[in-house]
């Protein structure tokens, strides 16, 4: 009896070490980190496993479309167009080797617009390779400038190397298995005193600040990269003193001032990409729950979801001197409430707060149609708002029609190329807006009806089941859709454009293009889900790619598009107004020839 107790004992505590092993294998945390960095830290980015994070990002549906051959075969021209030098692949070959591990960098003061930053990794193996790696960055990084200037200074055993070429000032230092870099000298020295452990006051680290703690228990207990900063003490910093009693800036800034801290973490779970988003902040409104009322107006074929809350304050009550920095039919639209007398507290008492956003794309149409929503509080004094802005201007022709209980304002606009028909749409629960007639009309009766095509599908359930239930706003986006309907519509206009420029083909094989079925299958929802938590506001995606992402890479390719448009552009006109050489000789008869290979298109 007693061996088997003992057994019992023995494997409790081998399953307790692995299950410890494992634990410590995978949790991350930047504590390690917090202690080195001094309290008045104002921002600072972690990343703890450089591999283990480059081995989860090959495993992603992102990457998985990278290395798609008919994509590689496709961005092989492109990519043969930026000289990379394979500068990159070595320097990931070199972190690789160098197991580097809680990398970080960090702003840790600002001083007449001089930046005090400091960074560090740890690192694995013989330190002598290491230090080697660290002189080869240095040298890049400090170039070739003929003012190149080299010091070293002892400091408590190590021996700190400043180099400087013009403005650029570096400093490291290893301290055992950590090496640590900064752009000023005197920053180093207290990090290798908590490094050495010589400094033990815990309270004068980053990691006894209250308002870093109250950020990061909001992060996740496994992470592939973390960014933090101290918002309130950035604006402070950065936002010169004149402007913080101006009138009209400090109501642009109030909202920015309240907030305390941004903390955000990035993981990768089961191919996917997670971002949490914690903004330390009181609660701007208290309007309940997200009910996302405007939901079934979603259809099968839904792109685009978004629900949220309209943070309508004071400082944008409607008056025509507010309304002057505005622009289009925004400024209309309060110029014409104003002069009818209506105030935001009669717009609140019409409408509700929380606003919807559909993006729908049938397979026939070739662009999309989107919707606006609001709830209706008081039909009567939405009626009585709707028919001052769509009297405003006589020079708008608003038509008025009233359809089942259901009153409809429509114009026109555009030109002979593009005209559509704005149209809003009001019953006694819901506005809805759009830029054509029966489609503002079709959704308004799926409204009415209550159930949602978009809510019983099989990829909204499953999106919305990777995130928490939103308090403050919700998003869905659908990328396999968004593709396969730009591709059906862009790829006639690509090979169309290519012959009106000739210069794509110079960078770009469109024959080569990968079908979208190639693409699409990598892609699956997107989803965002955004709630208050008792000090802030904690917002989390997940997707191949996620929200946030998203509206990056959005941004980065629609200037890069617009780029190269100017550029191709550019070509063909210099193309187009060079004179062409006359001959020497003139022949009598052009001799017939067949196209060399070269000319062939």
């Amino acid at each position: 009896m007693k061996r088997f107790q003992l057994l019992v004992m023995l494997a409790a505590l081998t399953a307790a070490v692995i299950w410890f092993s494992f634990y410590r294998s995978r949790h991350t945390s930047s504590a390690s980190i917090a202690v080195l960095l001094p309290k008045e830290t104002l921002a600072f980015v972690h990343l703890p496993d450089f591999t283990q994070a480059r081995r989860d990002l090959h495993r992603t549906d992102l990457y998985q479309i990278w290395q798609e051959p008919v994509v590689q075969d496709f961005l092989q021209k492109p990519r043969g167009k930026i000289p990379t030098n394979g500068i990159v692949g070595r320097t990931v070959q070199e972190c690789e080797l160098l197991d580097m591990k809680d990398a970080f960098v960090a702003l840790i003061t600002v001083e007449n617009s001089a930046w005090k930053i400091v960074g560090g990794f740890r690192f694995k193996g013989n330190p002598e390779n290491a230090e080697v790696m660290v002189a080869n960055w240095r040298a890049k990084l400090l170039g070739s400038e003929t003012d190149f200037k080299h010091e070293t200074v002892d400091y408590q055993g190590h021996q700190i190397q400043t180099d400087s070429a013009g403005i650029v000032n570096l400093s490291t230092v290893r301290a055992g298995q950590w090496f640590f870099v900064a752009n000023d000298r005197e920053q180093l020295k207290p990090m290798l005193d908590r490094a050495d452990g010589r400094v033990r006051d815990p309270k004068t680290t980053l990691s006894a600040d209250d308002t870093y703690l109250a950020a990061f228990k909001h992060m996740p207990s496994t992470y592939s990269a973390l960014a933090y900063a101290r918002v309130d003490q950035l604006v402070e910093k950065f936002m010169p003193a004149a402007e913080k009693d101006a009138g009209a800036s400090a109501d642009q800034m109030a909202a920015v001032r309240k907030i305390r801290s941004l903390c955000a973490a990035t993981s990768f779970d089961g191919g996917k990409i997670h971002d949490g988003i914690f903004v330390g902040m009181p609660k701007l409104m208290d309007e309940g729950n997200l009910t996302r009322a405007s939901l079934p107006i979603g259809t099968k074929e839904t792109f685009l979801y978004l629900a949220g809350f309209l943070n309508l304050t004071k400082e944008m009550e409607i008056s025509p001197a507010s309304a002057a920095g505005w622009t289009g039919g925004l400024q209309k639209i309060t110029s014409a409430l104003s002069a009818n007398g209506i105030t935001l507290d009669e717009w609140k008492s019409a409408f509700g707060s929380e606003f919807g956003l559909v993006g729908d794309w049938p397979a026939n149409s070739h662009w999309p149609s989107l919707f606006a929503t609001l709830p209706v509080k008081d039909a009567a004094k939405a009626n009585k708002i709707l028919t001052a802005i769509t009297t405003a201007d006589p020079g708008d022709a608003w038509t008025r029609q009233d359809k089942e209980g259901v009153h409809y304002f429509s114009t026109r606009a555009g030109g002979a190329l593009f005209s559509f028909s704005p149209t809003i749409a009001l019953s006694d629960r819901m506005l809805v807006a759009g830029a054509d007639a029966s489609s503002v009309e079709a959704a308004m009766k799926r409204s009415a009806a209550g159930s949602s095509a978009l809510a019983v599908s099989k990829n909204f359930q499953m999106a919305d089941r990777t995130v928490p239930t939103p308090q403050q706003a919700f998003a869905y986006l659908d990328p396999a859709l968004i593709y396969s309907r730009i591709d059906a519509t862009v790829r006639p206009m690509l090979f169309m454009g290519a012959a009106f420029l000739p210069g794509i083909a110079e960078t770009i094989d469109l024959n080569k293009l990968p079908a979208p079925e190639v693409i699409t299958k990598h892609l699956s929802p997107i989803v965002m889900s955004q709630s208050y938590e008792r000090d802030g506001y904690m917002a989390e995606s997940v997707g191949p790619i996620t929200i946030y992402q998203t509206l990056v890479g959005a941004g980065a390719l629609g200037g890069a598009a617009a780029i190269l448009y100017q550029q191709q552009s550019h070509g063909s006109m210099l193309t187009r107004n060079r004179p062409s050489p006359a001959p020497l000789i003139a022949p009598a008869v052009a001799p017939s020839a067949s196209p060399s290979p070269e000319d062939s298109p």
